[in-house]
């Protein structure tokens, strides 16, 4: 029988102006750090982070992330990294960024710390990174030894950040439980195939999920104000630490893997968040599990009552042709892809099926 494995991050911290304690949760990793950011978030929170780190004795450098988590990218900063002397990490910014700085850390054998600038997505506390072609082609996942050495965010930052990306990371973290039933259903494995699922992914994955119906909606409307409020500080450990563990505890299954497929077409799609499409990839698994109206009333119900798209139209395929719908659904289910890990087995064709049909079933819950 297959192993079971738990995985995490050696330590998450998550509290209220967290910039300005940073170094202390910093200075055991390294004093020496590269900060890696792209250039808004520099101007949002790099430069708070480099001066606060600087006035309580650390000697931070930083580098300019280019906007895409390909090889090319890695391999320059690694390069940085090597050349500058650092002795951590620091990823500060949303999924790429973060995906970047840990296989920056890996390459250069460094300690990462992540510091999420939004909770847009489940990406912070895994040992996997998404890797893109430099035209932002969906190409691999990036595996890991360990999990990140730290993960701090802070919830000021957070309440700041626009409320779409907290609106994306809701999407995100619903579709963790989601999978991972399915996943432990089929009792498959680990979405780094490298083990079977824990009973404990499973219940961080539910608690997730839990939070999510108990809350979302008040942490919108409170991260709309810029308040910091206990409802905006649990959706953002369930964004962030809930999801991040269930999914990578728990298992993947269809949703992200239809979220893979759309990388197969060009076009205004590719506006779209991860947690946008990935909200639309929820109602197709639904409808690959034949889920009943109840069911997937309550998920689609939900996500459209906190604004996130259910519909083609929605994520501008509303005049994807049955060609289009072809290529993400083969995309979807080719080799290595995650919509293995489901029970049973599903053919290209199920898969243009069942897109098909969450469109149809989200159009109708709009009109009752």
């Amino acid at each position: 029988m297959t192993d079971k494995m738990f995985t995490s991050p050696a330590r998450y911290v998550q509290g209220i102006d967290l910039i300005d304690r940073a170094a202390d949760y910093l200075r055991p990793l390294g004093t020496s750090p590269l900060i890696i950011a792209d250039e808004v978030v520099w101007g949002i929170a790099g430069e708070k982070l480099q001066g606060s780190l600087a006035s309580d004795g650390l000697t931070p450098a930083h580098e300019i992330f280019g906007g895409e988590a390909s090889m090319t990218e890695i391999d320059r900063i690694t390069e940085q990294a090597r050349s500058g002397g650092n002795d951590v990490v620091v990823g500060l910014g949303g999924g790429k960024t973060i995906d970047t700085a840990r296989a920056v850390a890996d390459h250069a054998s460094l300690p990462v710390a992540v510091f999420p600038t939004a909770v847009s997505a489940d990406a912070p506390t895994a040992r996997v990174s998404v890797i893109y072609t430099d035209d932002g082609v969906f190409d691999s996942y990036l595996f890991y030894d360990r999990n990140p050495d730290l993960v701090a965010v802070d919830t000021r930052v957070i309440a700041n950040a626009p409320v779409r990306t907290l609106r994306s990371g809701i999407g995100d973290a619903l579709a963790t439980s989601v999978e991972a039933r399915a996943v432990h259903r089929a009792n498959s494995r680990r979405m780094d195939d490298t083990a079977r699922p824990t009973l404990a992914g499973l219940a961080l994955a539910e608690k997730c999920e839990e939070t999510l119906f108990a809350y979302a909606h008040q942490a919108l409307r409170d991260n709309e104000a810029h308040v910091v409020s206990r409802a905006l500080e649990n959706i953002c450990e369930a964004n962030t630490l809930l999801s991040g563990l269930g999914f990578e505890n728990g298992g993947l299954a269809a949703v992200h893997a239809i979220h893979n497929g759309f990388t197969a077409l060009d076009g205004d799609i590719h506006h779209m968040t991860h947690g946008e499409k990935v909200a639309f990839g929820i109602g197709v698994q639904l409808m690959l599990e034949g889920a009943p109206e109840d069911v997937a009333d309550r998920y689609i119900g939900f996500l459209q009552s906190v604004g996130l798209p259910t519909t083609l139209a929605e994520i501008h395929l509303a005049d994807a042709t049955d060609d289009d719908l072809r290529r993400i659904a083969e995309l979807a289910c080719s080799e290595g892809e995650t919509l293995r890990q489901m029970p049973g087995e599903y053919t290209p064709t199920d898969v243009v099926e069942a897109i098909k049909a969450a469109d149809l079933y989200a159009r109708g819950l709009r009109e009752r």
